[in-house]
């Protein structure tokens, strides 16, 4: 299992957002983007779903561009962007089932995960009953990252996803983030600050290198 961007030219409009760049990210491995805002962080995110093309360059997965079935690419991912996508008038669990249902509609006979276990998973257990309108920023991040131990795809592309976060929520997150790569799962990950991941690869848009350092 890999995916690969070679040589992605990304533009919007008439400006290059960045050009000339390559990533791998090979089964277990984790990727790390910086670079400072504008710099395409998210642009690249998106052009690794699939739901941007590059202006020049292709991604490949497993040796195929995802050019040539993005369906099947598109439902074999997890993309948590910026914005929690929280329904404030569902309650806590509704909001996690709703995604459930949507994330695990093409997953064949795989057993389907527990809603209960992925909030408790998140610390949002005693929280199942509550109007997501109420939350707090940091639940409502937790309660989108519970997307992620809900159902199970190998791929995760994770925009800012220590946002909002505190300490404890952080450490949550990279107990998810070394599971799911225990298992043979790929991230890339957009952030601005700390993100304690010690062997991730980390990619500076703005930059032409890539290094093992933060």
């Amino acid at each position: 299992m890999s995916l690969i961007g070679l040589n992605l030219t990304c533009a919007r409009g008439d400006t290059i957002v960045f050009t000339g760049f390559d990533f791998d990210i090979a089964r277990g491995g984790i990727v790390v983007a910086r670079g400072a805002n504008g710099s395409g962080k998210t642009s690249l995110l998106r052009l690794a779903a699939g739901y941007l093309a590059p202006s020049v360059g292709e991604i490949r997965r497993d040796g195929t561009s995802i050019a040539d079935d993005p369906e099947r690419h598109r439902t074999s991912l997890h993309y948590v962007g910026h914005l929690d996508a929280v329904k404030p008038a569902l309650s806590v669990a509704e909001n996690l089932a709703f995604w459930s249902d949507v994330l695990t509609a093409n997953a064949g006979t795989s057993p389907r995960p527990s809603v209960g276990q992925a909030l408790d998973r998140m610390g949002l257990a005693g929280l199942a009953d509550m109007p997501a309108r109420y939350l707090s920023a940091g639940q409502r991040r937790r309660l989108a990252l519970a997307r992620l131990v809900a159902s199970s795809r190998p791929l995760w592309l994770l925009d800012e996803p220590t946002a909002s976060l505190d300490a404890a929520g952080m450490e949550t997150l990279i107990d998810l983030v070394a599971h799911h790569r225990s298992s043979g799962g790929m991230v890339l990950a957009a952030v601005h600050g700390p993100f304690a991941i010690d062997d991730a690869v980390t990619i500076r848009l703005g930059e032409s290198r890539a290094d093992g350092t933060s």
